[in-house]
């Protein structure tokens, strides 16, 4: 352990690269929290109605993190070789990924809302209401879809920052956007300062506000620093892209995005699976996963900070320290999490009582809180191995560690235990996140054959 926290320069680039994402991801997801509960006070109905739809766009998002996570690979591993005009290539790429993207997602949200909807909601003795709920997750959707555009291009500038290191523009950014959010909910939730009260619709129509806002400052940052991110000029006149780095993208990146869509729309499966127990089911999610995800906030930063570390120290060849690098970034991540769990464990009991709901969500809240919390090392474990995974271009191997994974143990597992046996649902889901220990075992055999450790960004003009 000595040997492992001696070096003090390393830990400091670490906490340079991963304190901005945490400072990003806590105040996103404390207001999110703080939307939550101004939804939550209005009643149980808009409040399950706003979390459906969120584990819907919660996909949507995903798959768009997935493609362009997987460009990004390329991006962070150029830049450790100072190569502008091929970051410039991969720019050009995730502009047209998201385009393709964001197509679909109007597509599919605009003629299956009601039928995706429907599949969460299963009444449980009075507690709930399906066909008011299906109403308010409808109008909030529709809202919503303005933002995607915002937030996809908003995306494609974070993604190719924070690839060469670049993380305080997306923190700040992400702190305008919500900042409009949240005195956006308090104007047109509740209708303050005159504006009507638009309950859900206002909630929706502050988050599409701030997408914009975030944007804004984004373009107007990169714009400022012209000359240190030239990569961005001339993005835009030509769609050129050398043929063999397409390649190279679509045969790395194309996992990585399938991985994405998978491992979301399974976690979306899991939640319609959990929902069997009923509409309170639902709702004592949507309490749970909202202050879970405040203290997630370390994990997910320091995979960021894992894939950016691990991915510029292969493009510019240092292998010798690189293995050594990600023993240490892991067990970094763990403990920052073990101090989390901890935290969260201390107010699983308290947050629920925040919302205007019955008392039985609340306990079904609070258990799954703790639930979650328990298991957080393990899953910074999880999260640490994927990254490194990740950052040497083995995106095949991710795709079956990852999202094959939850398609071919968690689902069954999760589905048998709710249609075959009465089990309740906090041991039912803890059963679920147990099958994790599987997957760690598998984590840590290829982390340590190290066949992660590759040079990817070849390719020549054509």
């Amino acid at each position: 352990m000595t040997d492992f926290f001696k070096d003090r320069d390393f830990y400091k680039k670490t906490l340079m690269i991963a304190l901005p994402i945490m400072v990003q991801n806590f105040v996103t997801n404390f207001v999110n929290m703080l939307d939550n509960i101004m939804v939550g006070r209005v009643g149980t109905d808009p409040m399950s109605g706003v979390a459906i739809v969120n584990q819907l766009m919660f996909v949507w998002n995903l798959c768009l993190f997935g493609g362009l996570s997987g460009i990004s690979i390329f991006t962070s591993q150029f830049c450790g070789k100072g190569d502008e005009e091929g970051i410039r290539y991969t720019v050009r790429l995730q502009l047209f990924l998201t385009a393709i993207l964001l197509a679909a997602g109007f597509i599919i949200f605009r003629t299956m809302d009601t039928r995706l909807i429907t599949l969460y909601l299963h009444e449980d003795g009075g507690i709930g209401n399906a066909e008011q709920t299906l109403a308010y997750a409808r109008d909030y959707l529709s809202v919503m879809l303005i933002g995607l555009v915002p937030f996809g291009l908003t995306q494609v500038y974070s993604t190719t920052l924070k690839a060469t290191g670049e993380t305080l523009s997306s923190m700040t950014a992400s702190i305008m956007a919500v900042a409009v959010n949240l005195a956006g909910n308090y104007i047109l939730i509740y209708g303050k300062l005159g504006a009507p009260a638009l309950g859900v619709v206002g909630a929706a129509a502050a988050t599409a506000l701030s997408r914009f806002v975030e944007l804004a400052y984004m373009a107007f940052y990169v714009h400022r620093k012209r000359e240190d991110y030239a990569f961005f000029r001339g993005v835009l006149k030509s769609p050129y892209v050398p043929g063999q780095l397409l390649m190279n993208c679509v045969c790395k990146g194309t996992p990585l995005l399938m991985n994405e869509t998978l491992w979301s729309s399974g976690q979306a499966v899991l939640t319609q699976i959990y929902s069997l127990r009923g509409l309170s089911v639902v709702a004592a999610f949507n309490i749970s996963q909202t202050i879970t995800n405040l203290f997630n906030v370390a994990f997910i930063a320091m995979g960021s900070a894992i894939a950016i570390i691990i991915g510029q120290e292969l493009g510019t060849g240092d292998r010798v320290h690189v293995r050594r690098d990600a023993d240490r970034l892991t067990v970094f991540s763990i403990l920052l999490c073990m101090v989390s769990g901890v935290m969260l464990l201390l107010v699983a009991g308290i947050f629920p009582r925040m919302y205007n709901t019955s008392e039985e969500i609340r306990d079904i809240a609070a258990g799954l809180t703790r639930i979650a919390a328990v298991f957080m090392p393990l899953h910074a474990y999880l999260n640490a191995s994927y990254f490194i995974l990740r950052s040497g271009g083995k995106t095949l191997i991710t795709f079956l560690f990852d999202s094959v994974f939850i398609w071919v143990c968690s689902i069954p597992v999760a589905w048998s235990l709710a249609h075959l046996t009465a089990m309740p649902i906090l041991p039912l889901y803890a059963a679920v996140l147990a099958a994790d220990l599987i997957k760690c075992v598998i984590g840590f055999v290829l982390v340590r054959k190290g066949v992660w450790i590759n040079d990817i960004t070849g390719y020549q003009e054509t």
